[in-house]
């Protein structure tokens, strides 16, 4: 029987680690979460809670599904674990990629995973304390008195899932285009070049991913805009690689 070439045994052996990585992954988002299960209804409450302020007192969340009441709290804690364990999920991305870069790759891969993450969470946070604030109460002030207030837990976990996604995603601009500068893929003039495409693509992706009310478009916009233009700051003071600044300019001496 012929021997396995180097070249497989290598490539099986990718293949062991990343499914050992991948287990370690799972396994923490799961560890994670049966932590987190005994506070389930906690979770919740304290997820719909700039809903529940926004409307009249004494008002109750709807749960139209016969096992909605579980599966919902549930599918949100399951999302908290994902977001809990994030941190080290990343790690095992990187401690499986880390083999494989230069040493110049690896200074820059750990600052970008960690400030990525820091950035995702912020851009939460964001979105939780003051988005979520402002446009449940300006959407419930609309309201005709007609009309009772009763959003259904399962819809209103959709959207704040994909609102925090949005947001978070959105917190990351200023590292993709400090990356990009970093690594050669554009300019700083030519971002500065493309700043009005990147107003209207603002406002594109906020009427996409926000509900359709001017304020809930404007609070994703104006942060995307702030956040481009913080990229472009940063990577003009930290962006510009060795290799980019002698494409740039003379060679230094």
């Amino acid at each position: 029987m012929a021997q396995p070439q180097p070249e497989e045994q290598g490539f099986l052996s990718h293949l062991i680690e990343l499914r050992q990585r991948l287990v370690r992954a799972a396994a923490s988002i799961l560890i994670v979460f049966a932590a987190l299960s005994p506070f389930m209804r906690e979770i919740f409450d304290l997820l719909s809670r700039p809903m529940m302020a926004a409307l009249p007192q004494g008002t109750k969340l709807l749960a139209t599904g016969v096992i909605a009441p579980f599966m919902v709290p549930l599918k949100i804690t399951l999302f908290v674990a994902l977001l809990g364990a994030l941190p080290y999920v990343l790690y095992q991305v990187w401690a499986f990629v880390a083999p494989g870069l230069y040493q110049h790759e690896k200074r820059l891969a750990l600052p970008v995973i960690v400030s990525s993450v820091l950035m995702f969470f912020a851009g939460i946070a964001y979105c939780y304390f003051v988005v979520f604030r402002v446009v449940f109460r300006f959407i419930a002030r609309f309201a005709p008195g007609s009309v009772s207030v009763t959003p259904d837990i399962d819809a209103y976990f959709s959207f704040v899932l994909r609102m925090f996604v949005a947001f978070g995603v959105t917190f990351e601009v200023p590292i993709a285009v400090l990356l990009m500068v970093r690594l050669g893929i554009t300019s700083i003039a030519r971002l500065r070049q493309a700043r009005p495409y990147v107003i209207v693509g603002a406002f594109v992706v906020a009427a996409i991913f926000t509900p359709p009310d001017v304020l809930s478009q404007l609070l994703l916009a104006l942060p995307l805009c702030l956040l481009f233009e913080l990229g472009v700051l940063l990577a003009a003071v930290f962006g510009v690689s060795p290799q980019a600044r002698s494409e740039s300019g003379p060679a230094a001496g």
